[in-house]
């Protein structure tokens, strides 16, 4: 068995005592993995230098905080900013698509909604460790729109996009890194850059992260379940 200092170390910030302390319980209980710290506020997390240095990920609880909030997107754009190396995961009561959108928009590496399971979060911890991004199904199958609201949106992703951006734009949106992109649509890497580029500006976004929420709004729907989707957003 591993000992205390080899355990991965989750920083957890919230407000509300029972819920950060909850949360914490449960996390070291998970088959050992983690090991964690709890902080009322990102002010006392930033003062613990020790504890700043062994954090692994720190998992922000918002509870029902809208994403508009200024308090919230400075912490959320500091921790991404200043901390780059340490994955910041929010979790919420929220699972509204836009409300998710904005929040990964401030730099969240991950959304955990408060209604999923246990090993669904701890998953999702480890997927922001290891480099991902992870988006609740729940807020993908929200923003599917119905025919009468797809139908007043500007435009469509073919009347957007040529038919390599829209391949491109595909592909983002299944979480391929720029490399994998290449070498499926036999291009220079290079070049997906530029088409990557110039997606991000014909549909207004910031991040691949926007790129696949928008491409998922504004392309008609399928047949068949909605899928769940966990993306690596790798550069």
């Amino acid at each position: 068995m591993p000992s205390k200092g080899d355990v991965p170390l989750i920083s957890i910030i919230d407000p509300r005592t029972l819920n950060r302390d909850s949360l914490a319980r449960a996390l070291e209980v998970t088959e050992s993995r983690f090991r964690s710290h709890t902080f009322a506020c990102l002010g006392d997390w930033l003062q613990n230098e020790q504890i700043r240095e062994e954090t692994v990920a720190v998992l922000l609880g918002i509870g029902a905080t809208d994403a508009d909030d200024p308090g919230l997107a400075e912490d959320i754009q500091l921790l991404a900013r200043e901390f780059g190396h340490i994955p910041a995961i929010v979790m919420g009561d929220v699972e509204d698509p836009f409300h998710v959108l904005k929040i990964l928009g401030h730099g969240a590496r991950g959304y955990i909604p408060t209604s999923v399971s246990l090993p669904v979060a701890v998953e999702a911890i480890s997927l922001a460790r290891a480099g991902g991004l992870f988006v609740p199904a729940s807020s993908l199958m929200q923003s599917q729109r119905t025919p009468s609201e797809r139908s007043q949106a500007p435009s469509s992703v073919v009347q957007l996009l040529t038919e390599r951006q829209a391949a491109v734009a595909e592909a983002i949106s299944m979480g391929k890194a720029n490399k994998i992109i290449a070498l499926e649509l036999n291009l220079c890497e290079s070049t997906v850059k530029v088409h990557v580029r110039s997606i991000m500006r014909k549909l207004q976004a910031r991040n691949r992260t926007e790129i696949a929420f928008k491409l998922h709004n504004l392309a008609p729907r399928r047949a068949g379940p909605a899928k769940a989707w966990s993306p690596a957003m790798a550069a």
